[in-house]
């Protein structure tokens, strides 16, 4: 197997940089997976822009060095970045059409780092994943800008790459995460039938239909596509489906709008043995339908879920996985 390996940004145009620097560690772990990868009898190739001097320029030379080679898959290094905090933050693998190598490649690392595990996004507005012509995955390997990240990721950093390296090339299969232990009940809690909601496909709602608790693009920009769906104007179709969000019934005298509308807030989504965060985006379903909980396209496929399997809710997560 033959796999081409880059790191996000280049020498001269820099990435996120806080505690930790994303040009410099992507590049440190790039060069880590290709030695495991070729140290079990695999080729990695690998590359580092050292010559672009403006964005674009980057994206279509680390682009192009990826579809001049014979490989069977597209790998981009990157770390992610929110806001300075001490608090954990966690991991995640975005994709286009490698929804399950994605999946894997989360939650090695959170394995491996003992990293939160964000899960896979689906994301098909990034020119990497777009571009590249052979199967492909954008891997954020953690948060520069949180403390607790960045002490975990040079804790692990060996573990990291080496169950990066293994996953891609297929020769170790990581297990699910335990069950976590809740400190008390939570908030809110819901166990039952589930179905999906929200992006350009859900015709379910009207195409100018809002949200229970959102009222704009900039309540939650990481929640939506950077643009209106053509032929809508309502917020629900300008849902990403492939971001991790859910719709209960809240009960706002306990659960509150401006408690769910905070970005640090999220509920855990169990269901089959997975576990994933996911920010609260709407009031739903109806009690008419019997189900208890819509989730975005994308986490239904990562719990490997479909409409009226179960699924469990607690809001808030435990304190440990708060995003703030």
């Amino acid at each position: 197997m033959q796999v081409v390996i880059s790191s996000g940004h280049g020498q001269k145009i820099r990435g996120a940089a806080d505690i930790l620097d994303e040009v410099n560690e992507a590049r440190n772990v790039v060069n880590r997976v290709a030695g495991f990868i070729n140290g079990m009898g695999h080729t990695a190739l690998v590359f580092h822009d050292n010559t672009s001097t403006t964005q674009n320029q980057n994206l279509e030379t680390i682009v192009k060095f990826h579809n001049k080679q014979e490989r069977d898959l597209d790998v981009s290094v990157h770390f992610n970045a929110y806001e300075h905090t001490s608090k954990p933050m966690g991991t995640e693998c975005l994709y286009v059409s490698q929804s399950e190598l994605s999946a894997q490649i989360a939650l090695a690392i959170s394995e491996s780092g003992e990293l939160i595990n964000r899960g896979p996004k689906k994301r098909t507005d990034l020119y990497f994943l777009n571009n590249t012509e052979e199967p492909a995955i954008l891997i954020e390997v953690c948060f520069v800008d949180s403390q607790a990240d960045a002490d975990t990721y040079r804790a692990h950093f060996d573990g990291i790459c080496y169950a990066i390296a293994q996953t891609i090339m297929g020769e170790a299969t990581v297990e699910p995460p335990e069950e976590v232990e809740l400190p008390g009940e939570g908030l809110f809690e819901a166990t039952g039938k589930c179905s999906w909601f929200g992006g350009p496909d859900d015709t379910g709602v009207d195409s100018d239909e809002g949200l229970a608790f959102l009222y704009s693009y900039g309540d939650a920009p990481h929640l939506f596509l950077p643009t209106q769906p053509p032929g809508t104007t309502g917020l629900a179709r300008r849902l990403n489906p492939g971001v991790f969000y859910i719709a209960c019934r809240w009960d706002y005298d306990i659960t509150p709008k401006d408690m769910l509308d905070n970005p640090s807030m999220l509920a855990l989504v169990k269901a089959n043995g997975r576990q994933f965060l996911a920010w609260p985006a709407d009031w739903g379903p109806h009690e008419d339908t019997g189900r208890v909980a819509d989730l975005s396209p994308g986490l239904m496929e990562a719990l490997g879920v479909g409409t009226d399997d179960q699924v469990e809710i607690v809001y808030p997560a435990p304190g440990d996985t708060f995003l703030s």
